[in-house]
């Protein structure tokens, strides 16, 4: 196992990537979601929310039944697919726990663990330099992509349906409703008072 460390937190129009770095200098770029995203951004940020969030929530669980993460190990990719380990310990038995990577990773760094990634995901996906993969995620577009003259709208939307995401999730719900109208109004849909 090599051990990495986590380097950055990318958005492009593909989704969300964080970017494991060796000491060698190899970047493992992993694809996450924006619930993954939102956890890791938020620890980067130092930001402490009112509420506890998923990751967040685990952490707790796990610290109230005495339990430390020990390690992270990425230690598989299968057909695209990354596989992990949250590598547990409790009372000095180790226990190892199936994890998709971004959360074992948002779970590392919220506990302050060490993350591993194994030698032969390393050399499959592995060795991407930043600067490479920050122009290769430029440069790919989705399928589906928006004409110029809708960008600014397509944008907007999205990034209200995030907010809208958010909102619900911190129990805004006052905010939520004035957002899912905005997102209503910029979609075309009419709204009808019964």
């Amino acid at each position: 196992m090599i051990p990495v460390k986590f380097d950055q937190l990318l958005f492009s129009n593909m989704g969300f990537v964080i970017l494991l770095k060796e000491e060698e200098g190899r970047t493992l770029p992993i694809f996450i979601g924006a619930a993954e995203a939102r956890a890791i951004a938020l620890y980067m940020k130092k930001i402490v929310t009112p509420r506890p969030l998923t990751h967040d929530l685990l952490k707790n669980i796990l610290d109230y039944l005495e339990c430390r993460i020990k390690r992270v190990e990425v230690c598989d990719l299968k057909e695209g697919t990354f596989y992990a380990k949250l590598i547990l310990e409790r009372d000095g038995i180790e226990m190892e726990i199936d994890s998709r990577p971004s959360d074992a990773i948002a779970l590392a760094l919220l506990a302050s663990a060490p993350i591993f990634v194994a030698e032969s995901v390393m050399d499959e996906a592995g060795g991407v330099s930043f600067a490479g993969l920050e122009t290769e995620i430029a440069e790919q577009k989705p399928a589906d992509q928006k004409p110029n003259e809708e960008e600014a709208e397509y944008d907007q939307l999205t990034k209200l349906k995030k907010e809208l995401e958010k909102a619900v999730e911190e129990e805004r719900y006052e905010d939520a409703a004035r957002i899912k109208k905005e997102i209503e109004r910029l979609e075309g849909y009419k709204k009808t008072d019964n």
